[in-house]
């Protein structure tokens, strides 16, 4: 039985096949948090608040929890049309954003298994 494996608190590096997840606003205005590494180390793009960029994955988590839980489905089926990919899935919406963070666990629920998921999620 192998070990369920958990996103890291701090993520500085990926392998060649991760993708780095994380929390964006519709603007993509990457300045904090999550969206601020992504865009200082994983090649997300200023002013692109949604989908893959460079080796990072942005989910906007500040346009409502209604907007949250569409993105979250997009990403997860996104997910599971690249298995080829690892997928290393922050807290996103639960920092900046304020979600609760079981709520937005379940988002994640029934994502595939490349998708490592914080703990507790």
């Amino acid at each position: 039985m192998s070990e369920q494996r958990h996103t890291p608190d701090r993520i500085t590096e990926l392998g060649p096949d991760d993708v780095f997840v994380f929390g964006s606003n519709a603007r993509g205005a990457h300045l904090a948090g999550a969206a601020r590494t992504a865009a200082e180390h994983f090649g997300a793009v200023m002013g692109q608040g949604h989908g893959l960029q460079g080796r990072s994955y942005a989910i906007d988590s500040m346009s409502g929890l209604p907007e949250l839980e569409r993105e979250a489905a997009a990403f997860v089926a996104f997910a599971r049309e690249h298995p080829e990919l690892t997928f290393w899935l922050t807290r996103v919406g639960t920092g900046i954003a304020g979600h609760d963070e079981r709520r937005v666990a379940a988002l994640f629920a029934d994502a595939p298994a490349n998708v490592v998921r914080p703990r507790g999620w």
